[in-house]
């Protein structure tokens, strides 16, 4: 089985455990401690604000749903149980309240991966046409449905769906509608989102998984953290006699070996 696989079975047969040895029925959990495989992580997919455009023009009637998960970072489940009554138009806020599952071939409605609510912030360029996708709408309806009213299944669960067209027009190469997801965290990133900022718009439990899962879009913070230390570092006096020892035929302090008298000559 994949490592995935394993991980699951292991983490309910273990959570088993754990209550026979709360109960007294055994002494100690044997599935605790055991080697276990390790997951390796697909390389994230990133799409550039142009490229996002043209697979939000590729899709057709699915446009604002795709610039909604490529620019708020929603999950599939999230953004098709939206309801309009979740939708703060004056705020530019969702509020994400409820999930839609597939469960066993039927789209079940629920809580949120985390359990919580959460409000998240959309771009003022999707107000207008995330406000067309609303008209007639009845409080509870959700806004992406089907012909039935009924949520979306996944593109990527269907041979040829309109998320696999739009990408051969859009030019894109293959990806899944979670990918997007990805999308979302790098531009909110790349235009200054602090890693705070980004936990709460995911919806992640805490900074820290924000930073694991994507740690490579803060490299360049690595360099931003260098420049900055120059630049303060040459605006103060240590600047100044850094800058004055690199010059060509700054004199520098003697060796400890040149010092006449020291014993190491």
């Amino acid at each position: 089985m994949s490592a995935t696989s394993v991980l699951r079975a292991h983490g309910v047969l273990a959570a088993i455990l754990d209550n026979a040895v709360r109960d007294r029925r055994i002494a100690t959990n044997p599935a605790r401690g055991v080697a276990l495989p390790r997951k390796v992580g697909r390389e994230h997919r990133y799409l550039t604000h142009e490229e996002l455009h043209r697979l939000a023009q590729a899709s057709g009637s699915h446009a604002t749903l795709i610039g909604l998960l490529g620019y708020t970072g929603l999950r599939w489940g999230e953004v098709t149980g939206l309801r309009a009554r979740d939708i703060d138009a004056l705020r530019r806020r969702l509020t994400v309240v409820q999930n839609a599952v597939l469960v066993k071939g039927k789209v079940i409605i629920g809580t949120p991966k985390t359990y919580k609510r959460r409000s998240v912030p959309f771009p003022a360029f999707l107000a207008s046409s995330l406000a067309e996708a609303a008209t007639g709408l009845g409080a509870d309806d959700l806004v992406f449905a089907d012909e039935r009213g009924r949520p979306l299944v996944t593109p990527t669960t269907r041979e040829n769906s309109w998320f696999d067209r739009a990408l051969v027009v859009a030019r894109l190469p293959p990806m899944t509608i979670h990918d997007l997801r990805h999308t979302a965290a790098s531009l909110a990133i790349s235009a200054g989102g602090n890693v705070k900022a980004v936990q709460k718009m995911l919806g992640h439990a805490s900074a820290a998984m924000t930073l694991d899962v994507y740690a490579d879009l803060f490299d360049d913070d690595l360099d931003a953290v260098a420049t900055r230390l120059d630049q303060a570092v040459m605006v103060s006096s240590v600047g100044k006699m850094w800058a004055n020892a690199d010059r060509p035929g700054a004199s520098k302090a003697p060796s400890r070996s040149k010092i006449p008298g020291n014993p190491g000559q």
